[in-house]
Order: C-alpha cells, then structure tokens, then sequence
C-alpha cells in the first residue's frame, strides 16, 4: 500500500462533534468569469462586467443565507471558470463570505488559478484568508499544443506564475496536464511530465483531452479534423502511471498522484460519497440526501436567490442509501486501493445482500485480469482495467435490495 492509499484509509469521513458522528462536508464554489474560453472547455463561463459580479456576489451572499452548511466545512474548493482573473479586493470580498462560515481546524482550502491571472498581490489575499492549496492550469509546456488548446500565454508566464506561488509559501501547489493534444507524441507528453517533475509541484494531474458539445475542439472532431485514438490514449494513460510513481508521486486514482500528505482531500471527500455544497451558477451539491445542480446561468441563478424568488436548479433528485452505495462502489474503482464492498454497506447501513450481483461481476473481472481480490469483500482494478474503468462502470450491476 503506498502513502496516498494509506492517507485516504486515514481520512476521517465520520468525524466527532459535541459526541455526535457527521460525515465531512466540501464547500465547492463556482466563479463563472473567464476573459477568453480555452478550446477544450466545456464549463460554464461569462464573459467579465460589472453588472455580472455585482450580481455574483449579491447571488453568493443570498445563496450562503438560504442554504447554510449545518456543521464545520472540511474542505473548501474554488473552481471555475477562472477564479484568478478576479482582483485582489474581489478575492478578498469572495474569501470573506467564505469565512463567515464555520471551518474545521486544519481544513483543506483549494483554489485554481491560471498562470496569466496570478500576481503575488493576489496570492497574498489568498493566503491571509487561509487558502492554503494552489492548483494551477498547465495543461503543457509545449507552445505548439497551447496554441493548440487554446491557450493565450507563454509557457514563461506559467513558469514565473509557479515560482510565484512557491515564494508565496502556500503548503500544497497542484499542477494539471493535459495529454491526448492533435498531433501530441507520446515523446512530448514524457517532455511534459519531465518539465512538471523538474518543478517538483506536491500533486498532479493527468487529464486526457476530451471532446465536449459546444467547445471548438469539438467542432474539430465533428469536421474530421482530429480523431479520437483510444489506444494512443491508452498508451499516455500507461506511460504517466509508471512514470510519475518513478519520480516520487504516488497514484491513487486513474488521474490523480501525490507526494506524501499531499492528496486532494476535497477530491477524497466526493469520491467516498460523502457531502458537499455547491454556491454559484451551475454548482453541484450533495447534501442532506438530495443532489442537484444549479441552474447555468448568472442572472437566472442570482435572481432566484432573492427574497420571495424560488431558486433555480437544472437538475434535483433525492436519493437514498442505494443509489450513493452504488456511486461509492464507481468511483472507488477509479482509486489505486479499490472498494471494499463491506466498508460501504456499512457506510451506508445496508445488508451484504445488496452487493451480491457486484460482487459476481467483480469476481469475472478478476478471472478477466482486469481485477485483483484483496480479501473476501475487496477488490482494485489491475493496470488493463483501469484503462476501462469506464466501460466497467457503464456495466457495473445496480444494487438491488432483497
């Protein structure tokens, strides 16, 4: 067992307050502004103005009134968008309505910021508030696949934006990349890796380039422009799981790897299925037994916020102890140290039965090689299945009572 399994084994999901036992919760905010869309993007995103964050924060301020975490938050994420390209006294304005809330001694404090956006002005109201975890937007060092993304900075921005954050002091930086670029070779995505590990960041990242409606790298595909190789994919996927552990970094999901200490907690927190609430237009929560998804949509979003409005969600749906089993069991398969069948019926108080047509499917993967056994109700994907745990996932059994 490496490091990053026996952090998450450590994660205390069911945690003591005043005698009572509560599951960690994750605080996820959305900020919505981005000055250009990157090709691949499909996340929702405005253009900046005036009139938006104005309607933003007053949204965010009615949002944190109608749905108050009802205990301390453990994890707190800032996504986007671009949360980066507000300035100093909008991070500080967004810190403080965070701090307003209840936070655990110790908790982890994310934000991603992109290399153009950051200035040491704006590090330091990150960290006078408590934003302790950096991730930065990389994606790659090679100019020709930027411009091929999409992305507007030189790789020199990138490099001073990391020596910023470092002489910063912040305690855990993250570095995302991309791999999978039109006309990448798997020799550039090893110069790649190369140049993240020679900066020595605490976490990365390793996302394949995915084709989402409505981006222009989509609209490529659909014109035969690029092509999907899923076997070319296959081969990035396997190059980075043997070689970044080489370098120090443990794997502990499909995409994820750390040094030490150093495993996305907030992340940890959502695979286990435990809570989260999400603020902003098109944020998810799964909090209280109920999912949903914010409506996409800034003044939509702002102006169900207010008093007498009905707030407005794309998606709502309850869900019961079942159907958050199942989505434990999907994605602790994504993780090195894979599922153990008995752990989550008792995380969700459900009998064994439950699992029996899991545990058969699981038990043919094994005899597949595309699983391993760890003992009687646990089992990880081997190298091969992880390279279809999504196909695995579309075919895992629901759970049944009775």
């Amino acid at each position: 067992m490496n490091q990053a399994d026996e952090e998450l084994n450590t994660l205390v999901l069911n945690k003591e307050l005043g005698g009572r036992k509560y599951l960690a919760l994750g605080l996820y905010v959305h900020v919505p502004f981005c000055s250009t869309t990157c090709d691949f993007c499909a996340f929702y995103q405005e253009k900046p103005s005036k009139k938006g964050m104005d309607a933003y924060f007053a949204g965010l301020r009615d949002e944190i009134c109608r749905f108050p975490p009802d205990r301390p938050l453990s994890t707190i994420f800032f996504g986007g968008g671009t949360p980066g390209l507000l300035q100093p006294d909008q991070l500080d304005q967004l810190c403080g309505l965070v701090n307003t809330l209840e936070l655990e001694s110790g908790a982890e404090w994310s934000i991603e910021l992109a290399p153009s956006e950051i200035t040491p002005e704006k590090l330091q109201v990150l960290q006078s508030h408590g934003v302790n975890r950096i991730s930065m937007g990389v994606q790659t060092f090679d100019p020709r696949f930027m411009e091929a993304l999409g992305r507007k900075h030189p790789v020199e921005k990138t490099l001073s934006a990391y020596d910023m954050i470092r002489e910063a002091g912040f305690s855990s930086v993250n570095l995302d990349l991309l791999f999978g670029a039109p006309g990448q070779s798997l020799a550039d995505w090893e110069s790649d890796l190369a140049r993240a590990v020679e900066l020595q960041p605490d976490h990365l990242s390793t996302y394949c380039l995915t084709f989402e409606e409505d981006t222009a790298m989509y609209v490529r595909l659909a014109e035969g422009k690029v092509k999907i190789d899923p076997e070319r994919e296959a081969e990035f996927y396997e190059f980075a799981w043997d070689y970044l552990p080489a370098h120090g970094y443990d794997q502990y999901e499909v995409s994820n790897y750390a040094k030490p200490g150093h495993a996305c907690r907030h992340n940890l927190n959502t695979w286990a299925m435990n809570e989260w609430i999400g603020y902003g237009p098109s944020a998810c929560s799964q909090y209280q037994g109920v999912r949903r998804k914010n409506i996409a949509n800034l003044e939509e979003w702002a102006a169900g916020l207010l008093p007498g409005g009905t707030p407005q969600f794309m998606e709502q749906e309850k869900l019961g102890s079942i159907d958050f089993a199942r989505d434990a069991v999907l994605f602790g398969l994504r993780m090195n140290q894979g599922i153990d069948l008995g752990k989550i019926a008792e995380q969700f108080d459900l009998g064994m039965s439950v699992f029996s047509e899991s545990a058969h499917f699981l038990e043919r993967l094994c005899k597949e090689g595309l699983a391993e056994k760890q003992n009687p109700d646990a089992f990880s994907l081997t190298k091969q299945g992880r390279i279809l745990c999504d196909a695995i996932a579309c075919d895992l059994p629901e759970l049944t009572e009775g």
